[in-house]
């Protein structure tokens, strides 16, 4: 599976990611959070699903 994800889309979910788990761990807000994984994973493996299905990438070259 090729990455799809851009530089800048990595770490922009890098950080929502890690914002979200980050607030759940200190209590800030409830269990929804851990959905931050999701963003995490993204960005950690430079690919995502949602963007492959609808024939999307924000990498600039191929």
């Amino acid at each position: 599976m090729t990455p799809n994800v851009g530089t800048t889309d990595r770490l922009v979910r890098l950080i929502i990611g890690a914002a979200l788990v980050g607030a759940t761990l200190f209590g800030a807000i409830g269990p929804w959070g851990w959905i931050g994984l999701v963003p995490l994973a993204t960005g950690a493996l430079g690919r995502c699903p949602a963007y492959r299905l609808f024939g999307l990438s924000t990498c600039g070259s191929k």
